[in-house]
């Protein structure tokens, strides 16, 4: 059976992932994401009322174009988890395929949101649940199988996939940490993978995410990162002044970290941005969080300005605001109360904590670096960084390759540059570059199996 890849986004940048393998007839397609950044260089761009070839030439999804190159027909449009990156060109493009859209339950709402927003294209595409642990056929051979492998991300109900062909396996591995602790869900499912490494013919390719291959040992658990916000929080108790905490609206596990340490200090934590009503909104309704009965989420900026100014009516010592802005994003909360734009004060000595990290790339620094000066400027201190990666760090690498003992491996998710420490680290384990090691760009086809 033949098997090609088409390495179609986030091979030449972090961000807008889509890749398609073909087995034979059958197409399954792994992500269809955006570029953020490429839409926050300009202004005021409303993507939900943009054609998918404006945002193709903006950069800001990717260009499907090469399918037209790729025989066989579309079986499956698999998106491994929530974030925008991986499904925030779904609505642009899952239209173009007579195929299902097959995610995880909280993935699939996620999408069912964005596909909801869309105002340019009618996106009828069937959406399937499918959960950690279960597979299903592809196509009408009988020798095709998907796969669903539990992993731990910075967002719940994250997999890997796993497409099964006479040829081996295909593994999609982006975008996961091997968190053994984690504060919501399952651990990472390392035995399936080693498992899945000894089975039939093994792996015949591992598509892997090299954000953190420059970065040596193991990325940590998600409870490291609680135990940190746990320590700086407790600090805080005896401060009678406004104490603000911002993180990615998608990090469930670290919200609700967020508003148990604030009701232990005294404070009423409430939620406030579109995105972080749209995430743990989503996430309490499908029972992956139990939040408190009195926690606020508010999404819309005029009840977002109603509660601050309760907040400054009734005294900022009595809450935490839990916010939009890690990123120091031109209109989300934090960033507009930096800029004075809100009803909700800073004073001096007033402390915000990000618990994020800047994602490594010239925008968000540039975002976030003059969100963190306009905070100083109003007298906030500011707690950087509590936060870990949701992504390998080397040792990672090193199992997973161990476990799954690959014929070809595919570096993703990063720019030329980027790839670099990953070359090293697989020629490390006996892989060589353009052999059974292929370093691709957008738009490109890789011939495994003819």
């Amino acid at each position: 059976m033949e098997i090609e890849i088409a390495t179609i986004g986030g091979y030449e940048e972090v961000g807008r992932q889509m890749t398609a393998v073909r087995a034979g007839d059958d197409v399954v397609i792994f992500d269809m994401g955006l570029n953020l950044s490429q839409v926050l260089i300009h202004d005021n761009v409303e993507t939900e009322r943009m054609h998918s070839l404006d945002l193709i030439d903006m950069g800001a999804i990717p260009d499907d174009r090469v399918m037209s190159d790729l025989e066989g027909d579309v079986k499956a449009i698999v998106p491994t988890h929530g974030h925008l990156d991986h499904i925030g060109a779904i609505s642009k493009l899952a239209h173009r395929y007579d195929a299902p859209v097959v995610a995880t339950p909280f993935t699939i709402e996620l999408v069912k949101q964005q596909i909801e927003g869309e105002q340019k294209f009618g996106v009828e595409n069937d959406l399937i649940k499918m959960d950690a642990g279960e597979t299903m056929s592809i196509g009408d051979s009988g020798k095709v199988e998907l796969e669903f492998v539990n992993v731990t991300h910075s967002i719940i109900d994250a997999i890997n996939p796993v497409l099964h062909t006479p040829e081996g396996a295909v593994v999609y591995g982006l975008d996961k940490r091997m968190d053994h602790t984690p504060v919501i869900g399952d651990p990472i499912d390392m035995e399936r993978f080693r498992e899945i490494g000894r089975e039939g013919n093994g792996v015949l390719c591992y598509i892997e995410d090299c954000t953190n291959a420059n970065k040596k040992g193991r990325t940590p658990s998600e409870n490291v990162a609680r135990e940190h916000l746990r320590d700086v929080l407790y600090s805080m108790e005896d401060y009678d002044g406004g104490i603000v905490a911002t993180t990615f609206s998608s990090h469930i596990s670290r919200v609700t970290s967020l508003v148990e340490f604030a009701k232990d200090i005294g404070r009423q934590p409430v939620l406030l941005g579109r995105s972080m009503e749209k995430y743990s909104g989503t996430a309490e309704r499908l029972d992956f969080a139990d939040f408190p009965d009195d926690l606020g989420m508010f999404g819309h900026r005029k009840s977002v300005d109603r509660t601050f100014k309760r907040i400054m009516n009734e005294g900022k010592e009595n809450y935490l605001p839990v916010v939009t802005g890690h990123q120091g994003e031109p209109r989300a909360m934090l960033t507009r109360m930096a800029r004075g734009e809100t009803p909700y004060e800073l004073d001096d000595g007033d402390k915000v904590v990000f618990s994020a990290r800047v994602i490594p790339e010239p925008t968000n620094e540039g975002q976030r670096y003059q969100a963190e000066k306009l905070l100083g400027m109003q007298g906030a201190r500011v707690y950087d960084d509590i936060h870990v990666s949701g992504h390998l760090c080397q040792e990672g690498h090193y199992e997973m390759l161990d476990a799954l003992q690959p014929q070809h491996v595919i570096p993703a998710h990063q720019d030329m540059k980027g790839y670099s420490s990953y070359i090293n680290l697989a020629e490390n384990q006996g892989y060589k570059l353009g052999r059974d090691l292929h370093v691709t760009r957008n738009g490109n086809l890789i011939q495994l199996v003819d």
